[in-house]
């Protein structure tokens, strides 16, 4: 499952959560695929890890969808459909 996550998204997710678990690392070698530490990291990220309220920012576009009670709202204004 690893080699499908984009790393980088997940180390800006984690900055941007103040989660400096994957700091100095900037790709995923078999090294650290066998490394426990570095798994239970991504585990952490991945599965227990939860946006209550805020905000998901598209990459491309920049814009904001609202995360509101853990329940991301994703639907597009009539103007962008």
């Amino acid at each position: 499952m690893l080699r499908k996550v984009h790393f980088e998204g997940l180390k800006s997710a984690a900055k941007d959560l103040a989660i400096d678990s994957f700091d100095g690392i900037d790709e995923v070698s078999d090294a650290l695929k066998a490394d426990e530490s570095f798994l239970r990291k991504v585990h952490h990220i991945l599965f227990e890890v939860h946006v209550v309220d805020g905000f998901l920012v598209c990459p491309e576009s920049g814009r904001k969808f609202p995360v509101k009670d853990g329940i991301p709202n994703m639907l597009l204004h009539e103007d962008e459909v």
